[in-house]
C-alpha cells in the first residue's frame, strides 16, 4: 500500500513496486503480518514527518520469515521467523508483502504466536515495555496508574506491570471496562471517574507510584497530580499545561521516543512465551482494506491493535 501524497486515509492505494533486495547488515522478510499504530496516521497526515520522501510505503510492525540475508548477515537464516518495527523515517515499512530491515533490530518472533499475533507487539508492545520496565522500572507491590489502558500501547503496558507484581489501575471509556478486567486491571471509567480521586481512592491518599500517561497534553499534568510524592511519570505524547506538581512533589518525569533494538524485543519475549501478557487484537484485515484500519486510527478510539494478514 503505497503513499504518494499525504492526507486521508484514501491515499493508501494498492500497487506492484520493485523487489526490495537486502545490503550488507540486512535482510529481506516476507511479511505475514503487520500491525497499524497511530503514529501511521500521524505519518499520513503530514503531522509526524512531514519532510517524508514520497512516494513511500508506511507501517511500523512486522512479524514475517527471512526470504534472504544480506552480505554479513550471520544471526539470521533463510526461514528464520522474526518480528520487528521498522524505522519510521524508512520509505518501505511494513504495509507490503516484502520488506528489507537491518539485521541489528530484528529478532527472533515468539515460539507460539501466530504472525497476526507477534505482529501486534513490537511498535506498542516495545513503547509499553521501554516505559514499565525500564523506565519506570516498577516494582512488586507498587499501585501504577495507566491512562488509556484499553489501546495498543495500554493494554501491553498494564500486563507488563501486572507481570512485575503491581497493582494496577486503567482508564478507559465505558465500552473497554470489560476487557480491563480481563487484563486484571483496576478499571475507570474516565467519563464518570476523576482519575486523580481514584488514584488517591486507592492507595489511601498517597497517590500512585508510578503513572505512564498515553494522552499527552494537560493530562500530563493530571497524571503528577496523581502521582505520589518522589513517584514516577512517563509520556510518549506532548505535553501543555502547568506542572506545579512535579516539583513540588519531587517526581521524575520520563520522555519515551520508541528507538530500534533487538534487546528490547529479546527482553520482552519471554513473557508472552509464559503466558503472562498476550496482545489484544481487535480486528484483522487484509492489506487491500488498510484504509478501514486507517480509519479507526484516526477516530483515537482504538481498542488493542488492528493487524494486517498477509499470509
Amino acid at each position: 500500500m503505497v503513499m504518494a501524497e499525504f492526507g486521508g486515509p484514501d491515499v493508501l492505494t494498492l500497487r506492484e513496486v520493485e523487489r526490495p533486495e537486502p545490503g550488507p547488515g540486512e535482510i529481506l522478510v516476507r511479511v505475514f503480518a503487520s500491525g497499524t499504530n497511530p503514529v501511521e496516521a500521524k505519518i499520513r497526515q503530514g503531522v509526524a514527518i512531514p519532510d517524508l520522501e514520497l512516494p513511500a510505503v508506511l507501517g511500523g510492525d512486522v512479524s514475517g520469515v527471512v526470504a534472504a540475508a544480506g552480505p554479513g548477515v550471520t544471526d539470521f537464516a533463510e526461514g528464520d521467523e522474526v518480528f520487528y518495527t521498522p524505522e519510521l523515517t524508512s520509505r518501505l515499512g511494513s504495509y507490503t508483502e516484502l520488506n528489507v530491515v537491518s539485521a541489528a533490530i530484528a529478532a527472533l518472533k515468539p515460539r507460539g504466536l501466530s504472525h497476526v499475533e507477534a505482529a501486534a507487539i513490537p511498535l506498542a508492545g516495545g513503547t509499553a515495555w521501554e516505559a514499565i520496565v525500564r523506565r519506570l522500572a516498577v516494582r512488586p507491590g507498587e499501585t501504577v496508574l495507566v491512562h488509556a489502558g484499553a489501546g495498543g500501547v495500554g493494554s501491553f503496558a498494564v500486563q507488563f506491570a501486572i507481570a512485575a507484581g503491581a497493582r494496577v489501575l486503567a482508564t478507559a471509556g465505558p465500552d473497554n471496562q470489560d476487557l480491563l478486567r480481563d487484563l486484571g486491571a483496576v478499571p475507570i471509567d474516565y467519563h464518570e471517574t476523576d482519575p486523580v480521586e481514584a488514584a488517591f481512592e486507592h492507595t489511601g491518599g498517597k497517590g500512585a507510584d508510578a503513572v505512564l500517561d498515553l494522552v499527552g497534553g494537560e493530562n500530563v499534568a493530571k497524571s503528577s497530580d496523581a502521582t505520589r510524592a518522589f513517584g514516577r511519570i512517563a509520556t510518549v505524547l506532548p505535553l501543555d499545561g502547568e506542572l506545579r506538581s512535579l516539583y513540588q512533589r519531587n517526581q521524575q518525569l520520563h520522555g519515551i521516543m520508541l528507538t530500534r533494538e533487538r534487546r528490547r524485543l529479546e527482553e520482552l519475549t519471554p513473557v508472552f512465551e509464559r503466558g503472562q501478557a498476550r496482545p489484544v487484537v481487535d480486528q484483522v484485515l487484509p492489506l487491500g482494506q488498510v484504509r478501514e484500519a486507517h480509519e479507526r486510527l484516526d477516530s483515537g478510539h482504538g481498542r488493542g491493535k488492528t493487524v494486517l494478514d498477509l499470509a
